[in-house]
């Protein structure tokens, strides 16, 4: 299961430090449940607590 990242994202960046490199950039941020490995890295660094498991 891949964490997703909701409409809320402000892209402040927190999150793209990804250790699986599963974030990318646009008008939000994006996670490809692909690369994501669940383990909740990018959720402990939101600002606005809008990434989730899927």
């Amino acid at each position: 299961m891949a964490y997703v990242i909701n409409e809320d994202c402000i892209a402040c960046g927190a999150c793209i430090d990804c250790s699986d490199n599963a974030i990318s950039e646009g008008d939000i941020y994006v996670i490809d449940p692909e690369l994501c490995t669940d383990c909740g890295e990018c959720a402990e660094k939101c600002p606005v607590e809008c990434i989730f498991p899927a």
